[in-house]
């Protein structure tokens, strides 16, 4: 199948908060946010945690190429990839970097190259070679990227996040991290995002019992549970749901455990692993949900 014929979605970093390689992690990976999106020949990158230095490796086969990376907020976890993102050294790479201006007016440039200054790092942005072009954008604006159109709109996350929405044609791809929930109501942003999707990458670091925890709550913190992720996924009429941003100390048989119950509740669910495949399909039938492979 042609390129300018598939809908891809390629996960290569799934877990939040910070790295956490190691025996217990192996199976759903240790790698903070990172999404490839294959559509209509665009190649569309969400987030540049560590899982983009992954992909960058990955892309090397395809260089010289052109890309556009969306983020959707600059805490570490987000942009800690970006610094060891190897197409943007390499000249005749044209990259286009997105995001909203923070409460403090720094652009989605400024802050990178923040990032890649004394005592941070030891070279700066500008030691990087290929065509970096830097864009603000606008919360709720519309951009076209070829034949594919990419949304946005604000979350309810610490310092401010935007989510994500890719439609092409009659499917359409929501990224919806880092978010939390309302405690009386779902998320209207969210629900605008994730409306008829065919997939649904969403927070969910938490439990219900871990977010509501007497010992040690997690309100506040900017981040959502699976059984709010359900309760979007469910009003939203979304056809594959995909738990993301896995908590540090969740192992591979929390996750599995998770994961069980997450399936009961929502039988078009799954949780996120790092090099999991999704194809949305225009071919399938609208009550089938996407395909999906693991990786090898």
């Amino acid at each position: 199948m042609s390129s300018y014929n598939q809908f891809l979605i390629k996960l290569w970093g799934v877990r939040g908060s910070i790295p956490c390689p190691g025996a217990d992690t192996v199976r759903y990976g240790g790698n903070t946010p990172c999404i490839e999106v294959r559509v209509a020949g665009q190649c569309l990158i969400f987030d540049g945690g560590t899982g983009l230095r992954v992909l960058g490796q990955a892309l090397l086969k395809e260089i010289p190429m052109e890309g556009h990376i969306f983020f959707t907020h600059t805490h570490w976890d987000h942009i800690q990839g970006f610094p060891f993102f190897t197409p943007a050294f390499i000249k005749g790479n044209r990259f286009h970097i997105y995001g909203p201006i923070s409460q403090n007016g720094a652009t989605i440039m400024q802050r990178h190259h923040d990032q890649m200054l004394h005592p941070n790092f030891p070279v700066p942005l500008q030691i990087m070679q290929a065509d970096l072009q830097f864009h603000d954008l606008e919360l709720g604006q519309k951009l076209e990227i070829g034949e594919a159109c990419v949304e946005n709109a604000k979350l309810n996350h610490p310092g401010e996040a935007v989510g994500y929405r890719v439609n092409w044609g009659n499917l359409s791809f929501a990224y919806v991290t880092d978010t939390e929930h309302f405690p009386d109501r779902l998320d209207p942003n969210v629900l605008l995002l994730a409306r008829d999707a065919d997939v649904l990458v969403i927070d969910a670091a938490y439990t219900d019992e871990e977010y509501y925890s007497e010992k040690s709550s997690k309100v506040g913190w900017g981040h959502s549970t699976w059984q709010e992720a359900v309760k979007v996924a469910k009003e939203a009429n979304v056809k594959q749901l995909v738990i993301f941003h896995h908590d540090p100390l969740h192992n591979d048989e929390f996750l599995d455990r998770m994961g069980e119950e997450v399936s009961q509740a929502f039988p078009n669910a799954i949780l996120a692993r790092e090099g999991m495949t999704i194809e949305v399909n225009a071919q399938e039938s609208k009550d089938r949900p996407p395909k999906i492979r693991e990786r090898v």
